[in-house]
């Protein structure tokens, strides 16, 4: 299988109680696209930049197999930017600037290669965005994945439930699910939720891992301890990467996958936030994705 994704590729300009990173590679595009491309070969993006966007930082990610044709140059003007600052307990940020720049004219066009992906990935942009791409689209994926936030629900409630109502998988924060469905439960929110279209909800509740909801069941996910960490920004799209990504190596994809997937996209997560930026990912290896993939194991092993 392969995997389309289309997301933000972006600048960051980041501080933490560790630190500050100045204008720093970002994005929701950039951040999946790289952790899938440690679980799958076949990884198509499709975003915008600017002019200033490094050149070498596109043929790093096609150096991993992640073919960057749908990203749209715009030579005369500059990518998006971000800037933020963590709180100490690093779960909630304050936004201190948004240049949208080229975004404010993102109208993406599938390049003709894409149109056999099996596994669409929408990242976090405008909910018409996202309907436009599947509009695109010739034949409908294999599964279609979809973050949001809750930014979009505050001005874009109606065409957000238009594109909730054509994908598979849902994947956003406590906070917002309750939101979504006006219930505080997840319980009940995850039922009303699962009315609006999608078959799976993932609920991400950052350093408590995540929950999936699928036809009356649950999953829950815990979030690995780790001694450190420096920056959350993109966790939840490296997340997103990573259950692309394994779910793209599975023949079929069902409850049980998505439940394995969930896992493979906590290790990718874990190790995103372990530096600034793609500090960490982009030093990743085999070996230590497994290592990973075994601690979690360790972690939620028992028997009754």
């Amino acid at each position: 299988m392969s995997i389309l994704t289309v997301g933000t590729v972006a600048f960051d300009d980041i501080e933490t109680p560790f630190g500050r990173a100045e204008m720093v590679i970002g994005g929701a595009g950039t951040y999946i696209a790289w952790a899938a491309s440690y679980l799958h070969d076949s990884v198509n993006l499709v975003s915008i930049v600017g002019g200033d966007f490094p050149k070498e930082e596109l043929a790093m990610m096609n150096d991993r197999g992640i073919d960057t044709t749908g990203i749209e140059i715009v030579e005369d003007k500059n990518s998006f930017f971000w800037a933020g600052r963590y709180h100490d307990n690093m779960n909630s940020r304050d936004t201190l600037k948004t240049e949208l720049n080229v975004l404010a004219d993102f109208d993406p066009v599938l390049p003709d290669s894409y149109q056999d992906d099996d596994i669409l990935m929408l990242g976090n942009l405008t909910p018409e965005i996202q309907i436009k791409v599947m509009d695109q689209l010739v034949k409908k994926p294999k599964i279609t994945v979809l973050d949001t936030m809750n930014f979009w629900m505050d001005i874009a409630m109606d065409s957000l439930k238009e594109a909730i109502s054509r994908v598979d998988i849902l994947t956003i924060n406590d906070e917002e699910a309750r939101q979504l469905s006006g219930e505080y439960s997840l319980v009940n929110a995850a039922k009303v939720i699962h009315e609006l279209g999608p078959k799976y909800l993932i609920v991400k509740k950052g350093e408590h891992g995540a929950l999936l909801f699928h036809e009356g069941k649950m999953f829950a996910a815990p979030a690995l301890p780790l001694a450190l960490v420096k920056d959350p920004t993109g966790a939840g799209d490296s997340f997103a990467g990573g259950l692309c990504g394994y779910l793209a190596s599975c023949d079929t994809i069902g409850y049980e996958e998505v439940k394995t997937g969930i896992i493979y996209g906590s290790v990718m997560a874990s190790f995103c936030v372990e530096e600034f930026s793609l500090g960490r990912i982009k030093q990743l290896k085999e070996e230590d994705i497994k290592q990973r993939l075994q601690a979690f194991k360790d972690m939620t092993s028992f028997s009754i």
